[in-house]
Formats: structure tokens, sequence, C-alpha cells
């Protein structure tokens, strides 16, 4: 919101995110105006309302995520499969260390608001646009409506999958890595006939 001071907003933000990180994905609108030091008038006063918070808070996190994936699926390399390994394996990290913020954002805040649902999944389909566009400009897939149909298949493959994995601790990772990157590297087979 205007006129409101950005270091405010993100020292409100901080303080959520510790306690989503502490309380999980269940964690109140009253605890994190409690862990900034303020009423939750003020906090939604800072965001316009519990959308304003949810919004900004999946723009600090899934837009960090993306900044950490787009030099793995951007790398130029001859090795698809390896490629493909690393970028996942970063994105497993990525959730893993910051599980009840996921959780929070992915399942909770989207759950109950479709404005942020929304905006999540603009989020996600941006990053299936990017992947797409790489594997077009390298010629990965060389047809570049195939190439955006790829990208987001892609990343919507990996995404809930990793949902999925963190609900199955007994999975062990090397298998959904593993998994994941067959068939990604058989797509890319089967286009490339």
């Amino acid at each position: 919101m205007s006129g409101r001071s950005p270091d405010r907003r993100r020292a409100i933000l901080d303080a959520a995110d510790r306690v989503i990180r502490r309380e999980g994905p269940e964690a109140s609108m009253a605890a994190i105006a409690a862990e900034a030091g303020i009423t939750k008038p003020i906090l939604y006063r800072h965001f316009g309302d519990k959308s304003g918070l949810y919004e900004a808070l999946a723009d600090r996190h899934v837009r960090r995520v993306i900044a950490q994936l787009r030099p793995e699926f951007a790398k130029p390399s001859a090795d698809v499969r390896g490629r493909t390994r690393a970028t996942i394996e970063v994105y497993l990290d990525l959730i893993t260390a910051n599980r009840n913020l996921y959780r929070f954002l992915f399942h909770r805040a989207s759950a109950e608001d479709s404005r942020m649902r929304s905006h999540m999944t603009s989020l996600v389909r941006g990053l299936g646009e990017e992947l797409g566009q790489v594997l077009a400009a390298e010629g990965v897939v060389p047809d570049p409506v195939r190439a955006q149909v790829l990208g987001h298949a892609f990343v919507g493959m990996v995404q809930t999958t990793g949902d999925w994995w963190l609900e199955h601790p007994e999975v062990h990772r090397s298998a959904v890595v593993e998994s994941l990157v067959e068939v990604i590297a058989a797509a890319f087979a089967v286009v490339r006939r």
C-alpha cells in the first residue's frame, strides 16, 4: 500500500516468516501481529487485508525460489539429464528447508483465498513459460508451442510431485529425483524423433 514504510512492511514479513516457520501453516494473523509487535488492524493497514499479506509473502518466497531455479534450468549444457537433475534437486532442497512456508502458501493461503490461489498460479505459470522459452531458444524443443506445453508440464509435474513427497518422507529423495529425470528425459527423446 502506498504511504506505508517499506522497512516496516519488511519487518512485518520477517515476523510472519518466523511465526510460520515456528508454528506451521496454521499460524494465525494474531500471532503474526504479536510477533511484529503490532495489532491485527495495523497489520492489515500495511497490507490491505489478509490476501495482501499472503501475496506479499508469496512474492517474497516464490520469487526467491524462481531466482534460485532459473540459473539451473538456463545453464547451457548438452547434458539434459544432469541439468534436469540439478534443477529438481535445487527445488526439493528449497521446499524441504522451507516446508512450513511452502505449506502455508500452497495449501492454506491458496485454499482459503481465491485471489491468492490466482496469484500463486500466475507465479508458477510464469516459471513454466520461462522454461518453455529456454527449451525453444536452445533448440531442445524446436517447436515453440510444444516447448511451452512441455515447460508448463515439467514445472507442474515437479511441483506436484515435490508436494506429494513432503507428505511421504519414507520415499527416498533420490527415487523421486531419478523418477522425475526419467520422465523428463523420455519426453525429450520423443520430441527429438
